[in-house]
């Protein structure tokens, strides 16, 4: 009988220890940052001054995902990805449980639809004017009789484009405007204020004043964005963020992005005829090439076929960055819409090769694997409604 109850009490402090052990470890684990599971981020590799895989230079949208982990008590991990390919890129991470938080995007219920949720805004975003320190700007007349760098299908070139005291230098990036504003080849750039403000520090040694300017299309707020599913994950990042205005505004100094009251623009005169020069980084500027926006328009998304009309929206969220809205580009060397004038019968050939297997040499990315056969398929049904005779 005794011996029973021993064997009973040593199994209770067996137990008892037991209990001990594992709480210890787990507060220990606690301490430790490995009891919560990590907050994954969404982010691309090569995309400064927002991400980089760059420990030295991790960017802003990394470094604000690492302080709100540290401030909700978790440890973060990062899911690098190339978000050149836009939603698409969203649908295979964020809304596939790759990750968990993608760190500024437009704080906008239409975008992706109700399938993301967003935070709390946490930045203001937008376009810019960069000018010499020596120049003045207070309004769109300032500009009169000037040289300006604008980015191809962007809300400041069609706001200057109504401008015939204007001449507009058209690059295809942000980083295209620097250089020629750098070189003189532009007497001022009006582009994607974060990239100005960035390259403007670490590239040229803040030489020039980096302006925000307001109006239509012109700023907007950028927010955390979540899978709909995590309504918790999203409020419990509000709490925090509700706690880290000060680090937020010090990293956005830090990647110099854009400061003080942005100069709002008022509509500008009647359209009349504007000098434009069209400037890439491998040639020189083209010979002058028909307004995009006087370039015929395709037909209504009601009167093609279902899969063209599929076609013109994946080829708008992706092909259009490069190509144009709706395949209209003023520079011939990429406008889809000499596709069959070029190519012939071979059109439908030569496009899916290309976009399979892309041409890297000259920035046409591998598209095999992003898209399927039936979107490439579509989007050829779209483009051949839009062929120019």
């Amino acid at each position: 009988m005794s011996g029973m109850f021993s064997r009973a009490r040593r199994q209770a402090a067996l137990a008892c220890l037991r209990a001990s052990l594992l709480g210890a470890a787990m507060l220990l684990a606690s301490r430790a940052g490995f009891a919560a599971e990590p907050l994954r981020l969404c982010a691309d590799p090569a995309n400064l001054p927002f991400s980089s895989d760059r420990a030295a230079t991790p960017g802003l949208y990394v470094e604000i995902g690492r302080a709100l982990a540290e401030a909700m008590g978790r440890p973060s991990d990062v899911v690098w990805s190339l978000t050149y390919f836009g939603k698409r890129n969203l649908r295979q991470t964020l809304l596939a449980g790759q990750c968990d938080a993608a760190v500024g995007l437009p704080d906008d219920a239409d975008f992706m639809g109700p399938r993301v949720i967003f935070s709390r805004p946490i930045l203001d975003l937008g376009y810019a004017l960069v000018v010499p320190k020596d120049m003045a700007f207070a309004r769109l007349d300032d500009l009169r009789g000037r040289r300006v760098a604008v980015q191809f299908a962007t809300p400041p070139q069609s706001l200057l484009a109504e401008r015939d005291d204007v001449t507009l230098v058209t690059v295809l990036d942000p980083e295209t405007g620097m250089r020629r504003l750098a070189a003189h080849e532009a007497d001022a750039a009006f582009i994607w204020g974060p990239s100005a403000g960035y390259i403007n520090r670490t590239d040229l040694h803040d030489a020039y004043r980096v302006i925000p300017v307001a109006g239509p299309g012109m700023q907007w707020h950028a927010a955390i964005g979540f899978d709909r599913k995590q309504t918790q994950l999203r409020d419990d990042a509000d709490a925090a963020l509700a706690r880290l205005g000060d680090r937020i505004a010090a990293l956005a100094e830090k990647y110099a992005l854009p400061g003080g009251a942005p100069v709002q623009v008022g509509e500008a005169g009647d359209a009349r005829e504007t000098k434009r020069v069209l400037v890439t980084d491998d040639s020189a500027p083209p010979a002058p090439q028909t307004a995009a926006s006087s370039s015929p328009m395709p037909a209504a998304s009601e009167a093609m076929s279902a899969d063209a009309a599929a076609g013109q929206k994946i080829f708008n969220g992706t092909c259009g960055h490069c190509h144009g809205p709706d395949a209209v580009q003023s520079e011939r060397r990429i406008n889809l819409r000499l596709l069959r004038h070029r190519y012939g019968d071979n059109m439908d050939e030569v496009f899916l090769t290309t976009v399979t297997n892309g041409r890297p040499a000259k920035g046409m990315p591998v598209w095999k694997g992003v898209f399927t056969e039936d979107d490439f398929s579509k989007i050829l049904a779209f483009l051949k409604t839009v062929q120019d005779n």
